[in-house]
């Protein structure tokens, strides 16, 4: 079954009173390419996930993306810094006495002096949140392919019609092909014995040559390549294993044929069915530069 490379997965979950949250996002691309937006604290698991996501996707550019209560990175502590606290009482007592000044040296007064109390971030350890993250991460990644998976079936149905078409046109042009091969022999003979009039001419060499120029008009080989490559194009979307490449080859081989047939054949009813067939290889192209 083929894959988009399109996909979307997140997973959440309460981590020490917090929320931990893992998303994981895809779009096409030629080779795999990972980004990775982690909180600063948690830098160090950068490659131990992206080795997990390679494990899942083989083409594409996935975005994964982790985050932990709104962007809070650590647990945030108050200390007391005693010593000056200390100071602060002693000059205060020194000018209450030295100005007589009346008053409580309190509580309420020491909580004007920001300095005393200190807000301080501790650091998260990556080791504490590796396996929360990672476990997000396995359940982000498989509805990331649950919907690449649903994407996929949509692209093959809509390859798998197009497909159809083309075998239709392609049997039109097997069907037409030996008149046109024979069309030209006659209007060539014609053309020939109208130049050379009364005069003797070796009927056998005449059509000896008349063959060969027309086996030069012949498409039977491109329609045999065409036709096996339609086969493993179909044989392809079957396959559980990533195709896209496959695919691309593919196509580009079996447009290399159409347009071998198109100047070769030099005939307006098979150039119509030239024309089918390119349109819809055309579109089939679209879709599979975004199957994996």
């Amino acid at each position: 079954m083929i894959r988009s490379m399109t996909g979307y997965g997140r997973r959440e979950s309460a981590w020490s009173g917090r929320s931990l949250s893992v998303e994981v996002r895809s779009v096409n691309h030629r080779f795999c390419e990972i980004v990775v937006r982690l909180p600063r604290s948690l830098a160090g698991l950068e490659e131990d996930l992206k080795k997990t996501v390679q494990r899942r996707c083989q083409r594409g550019r996935i975005e994964l993306t982790v985050s932990l209560s709104g962007g809070m990175e650590g647990e945030k502590t108050l200390s007391l810094d005693r010593p000056l606290a200390k100071q602060y009482y002693r000059l205060l007592r020194e000018l209450q006495q030295a100005l007589r000044l009346r008053g409580e040296i309190d509580l309420p007064l020491f909580s004007g002096f920001r300095d005393i109390v200190a807000v301080s971030e501790q650091p998260l350890a990556p080791a504490r949140l590796k396996q929360p993250v990672k476990r997000l991460l396995a359940g982000a990644l498989a509805d990331l392919d649950a919907m690449r998976r649903r994407e996929g079936q949509a692209l093959a149905r809509d390859t798998k019609h197009r497909l159809l078409v083309i075998r239709k046109e392609a049997q039109a042009v097997i069907a037409r092909a030996p008149l046109v091969a024979r069309g030209l022999f006659d209007r060539m003979k014609e053309r020939v014995q109208k130049l050379v009039g009364a005069s003797p001419v070796d009927q056998g060499r005449l059509s000896q040559e008349l063959a060969q120029y027309a086996d030069r008009c012949d498409v039977s080989e491109e329609l045999t390549r065409l036709g096996s490559h339609l086969a493993q194009f179909d044989a392809a979307l079957t396959s559980h294993e990533p195709v896209g490449r496959t695919l691309d080859f593919l196509l580009q081989e079996m447009g290399r044929e159409v347009n071998t047939i198109g100047s070769k054949a030099n005939d307006a009813e098979m150039a119509v069915h030239v024309v089918r067939i390119k349109g819809e290889l055309e579109k089939i192209r679209e879709q599979v530069q975004n199957i994996e």
